[in-house]
């Protein structure tokens, strides 16, 4: 048979159908931003703080339908901001000051995202990544991995989950701790069951595993105060505020509760709503051990990166009065060049890691960008206008929930908790007989369950999300879905026994 000089696939009705998606899947933020627009700002939020909202909804928008790859939408909408900054970005009073200019204010604000040291720590997490794969290490550990687990995709979720939770203790930083130390190992796992990102064969197994690791670092970072560094920043809002301390153990014992019975259900949750293809398989644990004989034993560059790895995991948990957790990975990153475990060309060429890095900085500036125009405080005064009169465990379930919701609004949990927390407690004191104690604890424990709900809302996120296995808007419904069991789950089994 005669094989066409134009296969289906290329034809080109297929390619104009596939351009008409594209058309379609464009038009609808750009409608988001024009409806929004065009509704007169609500009472009490500046006009150029509603405007700005109006563009922020359609980046949301955008990312979900994807017309195009996320980070070309966040670099067209950070220059689309940059050149409407006079009637979106600045308000009147910012343009009265003399000495105001406004090019250079609005250049300044949108590159501020790449000075995030969270953003540059997820960026070495790939090159942690590549290191893994260079020198095989990566492909090691995930075959003894597989070799004792990998019988059933379900004890691979739990094997998954229960490396993160062992770790999370004592790594403030939840991206490094996942991001920067899980993620590159478990991204070795579903090549072993030839699930290759960025096709059909992703579902295989390749997002169960994601999904199952990403979802589990929200957990853990709950957990634990000392799981996640904003952890520790809402404690120290709550002694400033309401003159609340909350201990290691008080924190640990009103979590419990709710996060480790998500944490143990986790691996079959997702198993149900986000099945693998690949069930189970005694032959491929066999496999996985003729595999490891043929391996050999470890070559000298994966000692190498074993010990700089273990370096990094060291400073990130015992170093952090000494070196930030960036620095620490720049100075690994940097001992990986130096050793030749990876080359600068090889970095250079890392287009996911390059991608990952402005898509993220980007978005970080754009949700920062509502806090900037007072978008925010206009939200949280509107809140509080609306709990007056209500009884005080109806006020905080309430917040605790707009309080989680609103994280949509934020690309990072720092940033979240230092721009509503003081307001929503405030709001909260001011309700006769608010326990004050119990309240502080219900919003705070959010602080890392609300991570799952966005690509960008908490530092792990944009690996998973950037790993080729989960496709835009399954990380969008999963996240949705996953956030209200979580939240689910904390109003009904944590704030419940916190009331008692």
């Amino acid at each position: 048979m005669e094989t066409p000089l134009v296969s289906e696939a290329n034809s080109p009705a297929v390619a104009t159908r596939s351009r008409e998606i594209r058309w379609w899947r464009a038009l609808v933020p750009i409608a988001v931003i024009g409806i929004v627009a065009l509704i007169p700002a609500p009472a009490g939020c500046a006009p150029h703080a509603w405007y700005y909202f109006a563009i922020f909804a359609g980046v949301i928008t955008a990312l979900v339908v994807e017309p195009l790859p996320g980070a070309a939408i966040g670099f067209i909408a950070m220059t689309l901001v940059i050149v409407l900054a006079r009637w979106v970005l600045f308000s009147p009073a910012d343009l009265a000051k003399p000495d105001f200019k406004l090019a250079a204010s609005s250049l300044e604000w949108a590159l501020a995202g790449f000075s995030n040291s969270t953003i540059w720590l997820i960026f070495t997490a790939f090159l942690f990544a590549l290191g893994y794969e260079k020198t095989g290490l990566g492909r090691r550990l995930a075959l003894i991995l597989v070799k004792a687990l990998g019988r059933k995709t379900l004890t691979l979720g739990y094997a998954c989950v229960l490396t993160d939770a062992i770790l999370a203790p004592f790594t403030p930083s939840n991206t490094a701790r996942s991001a920067g130390t899980i993620f590159p190992l478990v991204r070795n796992l579903p090549l072993l069951f030839d699930s290759y990102p960025n096709t059909p064969s992703a579902r295989k197994i390749g997002g169960y595993l994601m999904w199952t690791t990403f979802a589990a670092t929200s957990v853990t970072s709950s957990l634990f105060l000392t799981a996640c560094a904003p952890n520790l920043l809402a404690t120290e809002i709550a002694r400033k505020v309401l003159k609340v301390d909350i201990t290691w153990k008080q924190w640990f014992f009103a979590s419990a509760p709710f996060s480790l019975p998500l944490l143990l259900a986790l691996p079959l949750l997702v198993y149900v709503f986000y099945p693998p293809q690949i069930k189970q398989g005694s032959e491929v644990s066999d496999w996985a051990a003729s595999e490891l004989k043929q391996m050999g034993s470890i070559s000298r560059r994966e000692l190498t990166l074993a010990l700089l790895v273990l370096l990094a995991i060291v400073l990130w948990i015992f170093g952090g009065q000494f070196v930030e957790a960036t620095t620490a990975a720049f100075i690994v990153v940097s001992l990986m060049l130096v050793f030749g475990v990876v080359t600068w060309n090889e970095m250079a060429r890392n287009h996911a890691a390059w991608t990952t890095l402005i898509q993220f900085a980007t978005l970080v500036m754009l949700a920062g960008g509502l806090s900037r125009t007072g978008f925010i405080k206009w939200f949280a005064d509107n809140v509080a206008a609306r709990t007056g009169g209500h009884s005080p465990t109806v006020v905080l379930v309430a917040l605790t929930s707009i309080y989680f919701l609103a994280h949509y609004m934020f690309a990072s949990l720092t940033a979240h908790t230092t721009a509503l927390l003081p307001v929503m407690l405030g709001v909260g004191a001011a309700i006769p007989g608010m326990p004050l104690d119990k309240l502080a604890l219900s919003l705070a424990l959010t602080t890392g369950i609300m991570g799952v709900i966005t690509p960008y809302a908490t530092g792990p996120g944009f690996a998973y999300y950037d790993s080729g296995y989960l496709p835009s808007t399954h990380f969008w419904g999963l996240g949705a879905l996953f956030g209200l069991l979580f939240l689910g789950a904390l109003l009904l089994f944590g704030v419940p026994l916190l009331l008692l």
